[in-house]
């Protein structure tokens, strides 16, 4: 049987999206829908070849980030960073288990970092996940791209709209324990959540991602049976922004 890409199509269509050495690229992902990858007979050959032509893209002065999210304290869970599975498919478990990688202990929106700058962005995380210093606001300071795969979601629109102060959304703590090597470490995170009840909260981004369209501010690039869809955390920022002043319904599926 034919494959549908190779590992040089990914390459090329990441560069074609705009990534560079010495990027920093965060990437929610879903491999999946690709199709059949030349070469890859598992989920880890899959994830292995992902990986170096990514890293092949990026170069060694580049650093590659997934989302390792487990939602453990809202859901009442115990987190240990170093064993407790990411919810965030095959390409995030394969980055989570990397003995390179380095791993945040936020116990519901935790994040993998391979590359230099993998320190930085899971080192000591704040105690609200969506705050100063989060990920997001380390991700965006350094000028980060967002570089999904086969996925339309955009987390870090939680941290805009927590910049923003969205009437819809609230702090809120969760409390648990972490695994510090051989500690127990009573904790409270905040998730900046929203009226589970109330449809017309829900997350709804096409608004957003018509207008990063119509701006210019996002690349998309056909790979096999899929795409990569690329966009600056810093386009991101600005187009929800002025989305949001705007429209204060914007981001969301209803009005507020």
């Amino acid at each position: 049987m034919t494959p549908d890409y190779t590992r040089s199509d990914i390459s090329e269509a990441l560069r074609a999206a705009g990534i560079g050495k010495g990027d920093s690229v965060f990437s929610h992902s879903n491999l999946g829908f690709f199709g059949s990858l030349e070469g890859a007979d598992s989920k880890e050959e899959y994830c292995e070849t992902f990986l170096e032509a990514i890293r092949d893209v990026i170069g060694e002065s580049g650093t590659f980030v997934v989302p390792t999210f487990t939602y453990s304290f809202t859901e009442g869970d115990f987190f240990d960073p170093t064993t407790t599975s990411s919810d965030m498919g095959m390409l995030s478990e394969y980055v989570r288990t990397h003995p390179e990688s380095h791993r945040s202990i936020d116990p519901n929106f935790s994040v993998a970092a391979i590359g230099p700058d993998a320190e930085y962005f899971t080192r000591d995380p704040p105690s609200h996940s969506f705050g100063r210093d989060s990920f997001w606001e380390r991700f965006l300071a350094i000028q980060g791209t967002f570089c999904n795969f086969n996925f339309a979601e955009l987390t870090f629109l939680h941290y805009v709209e927590r910049c923003l102060d969205v009437p819809y959304r609230w702090d809120k703590p969760f409390a648990g324990t972490i695994a510090r090597g051989d500690r127990r470490e009573p904790r409270v995170f905040y998730h900046f959540v929203r009226d589970l009840r109330v449809d017309a909260h829900a997350p709804d981004w096409a608004s957003f991602d018509d207008r990063a369209r119509s701006e210019g501010a996002v690349d998309r690039v056909d790979v096999g049976k899929g795409q990569i869809v690329s966009i600056s955390a810093q386009d991101v920022y600005d187009v929800a922004e002025a989305g949001y002043l705007a429209d204060p319904s914007f981001l969301i599926s209803g009005s507020i």
